[in-house]
């Protein structure tokens, strides 16, 4: 890492990780899950707690198979922004760490809050709202969201999702994109269920072999 331009701290347990955490700021966190005091996904959970503009890329050995999203999706709800499965390359982590920084340091400037239905999407304060009742929803699932609402009853294709949400050279597997997406669509229809009145939300379509279309609320 260092010999990357990288400046990286080791920590060989999940308390000491929470120690540096807290002690200086930290652009990244490179996260294994097989931790000898501390469960990965409890202190993933933390760290986002504690340290919400922070990268945290999981790497596991958990799956057996790369199909096999459970451990994946675990993850991802714990508050990891990515992850590697065991065995993986230098030169694949280092250009994913490339792509996700890279996003983070050309945002786009924010704009008006977005509003489909009884919907409010604020880019400025990031936060995603029916009734005035926050929908807790991770960075990467907040950004995909807010480009859907950018482009209601539109098709957008899986190229520019990944493009424009993680980067425009994103090297690896887009599967990181169903697995993100299946967040907002989950939270969307708890927070429709969890209305004590009527609450008009739009609905996240899957385009087989195309990408996503965010339905205009009703």
């Amino acid at each position: 890492m260092r010999s990357n331009g990288y400046t990286p701290t080791w920590s060989r347990t999940g308390t000491s990780a929470l120690t540096e955490a807290a002690r200086s700021a930290y652009d990244a966190g490179l996260l294994d899950l097989s931790l000898p005091d501390l469960d990965g996904l409890d202190l993933a959970r933390t760290l986002r707690t504690r340290c919400p503009d922070l990268l945290i890329v999981i790497l596991t050995a958990r799956t057996h198979a790369r199909t096999d999203d459970i451990d994946v999706i675990a993850g991802l709800d714990a508050g990891a922004d990515d992850y590697l499965v065991k065995p993986f390359s230098l030169t694949v982590l280092l250009a994913r760490l490339r792509a996700h920084l890279r996003r983070q340091t050309t945002a786009p400037p924010p704009q008006r809050p977005l509003r489909l239905g009884d919907l409010t999407i604020d880019t400025m304060e990031r936060r995603c709202t029916p009734h005035g009742t926050d929908i807790p929803l991770r960075p990467k699932e907040f950004d995909l969201l807010a480009l859907l609402a950018r482009h209601p009853g539109e098709a957008v294709p899986r190229e520019d999702l990944m493009a424009q949400v993680w980067d425009e050279n994103w090297f690896g597997p887009t599967k990181t994109l169903d697995v993100t997406m299946a967040g907002p669509r989950r939270r969307l229809a708890l927070a429709a269920a969890a209305s004590a009145r009527p609450c008009r939300l739009p609905q996240i379509t899957t385009l087989r072999g195309h990408g996503y279309r965010l339905e205009r609320a009703p």
